[in-house]
């Protein structure tokens, strides 16, 4: 069945990177270094919430922007400084409060510094993505954003997380259904642990796909 027209079609990369298609058009969030080597190849668009290498694999990236000359990059100021020079024009910086609109998609953006892993570690800066007023991912951090989120990317498990965290998150955004990402690390022994408490304490539909899997939103 062909999908509606501005329908949102959602495949899950590895870990924290996600492909979202519509109409012929393809936008992907945070290629990093656990997800695959062709995660950004044929994509429109790359968004990219932060700098850690997990989020950002600069070789990725490089091979989706020499793949379609006209494919462009928006995020950070700290991820842009990286290629701004290497693809001019292209490569576009963002932070909290702003939206734009490319290739069929509009975004806007929410949030600015990374979940604290420590406190002896400094905080970087990190920025959440809203696409098409439905699709939220928040990269690494318990971004809220200042308008309803119908999906959450949700990060599942990481260093800077407890689950305790991850339920009152889904609580706190609502969205009609969340989807776990950043789950490269959670062993399959732990999963049916947050699937269960998650779905029982988080006030959302909550599910999980496979690297690949395919979703209609």
């Amino acid at each position: 069945m062909n999908a509606s027209p501005g329908a949102l079609t959602l495949t899950k990369k590895t870990h924290s990177c996600v492909r979202i298609e519509k109409e012929g058009r393809v936008l992907v969030i945070d290629p990093g270094g656990f997800s695959e080597d062709d995660a950004a190849l044929g994509a429109d668009i790359v968004l990219v919430t932060h700098e850690h290498p997990d989020h950002f694999n600069e070789a990725r990236l490089r091979a989706g922007l020499e793949a379609n000359p006209a494919a462009e990059i928006w995020t950070l100021r700290s991820v842009a400084e990286q290629l701004s020079a290497a693809f001019p024009g292209r490569v576009h910086t963002v932070g909290d409060g702003d939206a734009f609109s490319a290739a069929g998609f509009d975004v806007t953006v929410h949030g600015e510094l990374h979940a604290v892993i420590h406190p002896d570690i400094p905080r970087i800066t990190n920025v959440g993505f809203l696409v098409d007023g439905s699709v939220f991912h928040p990269g690494d951090a318990l971004t809220v954003p200042d308008r309803p989120v119908d999906t959450l990317l949700l990060p599942v498990m990481a260093p800077w997380s407890k689950i305790s965290e991850v339920i009152d998150y889904v609580r706190e955004v609502e969205p009609r259904r969340a989807i776990d990402v950043h789950d490269a690390l959670l062993t399959d022994l732990a999963r049916p642990i947050y699937d269960h408490q998650i779905g029982a304490l988080g006030g959302a539909d909550h599910g999980r796909l496979a690297p690949g899997g395919t979703t209609e939103l």
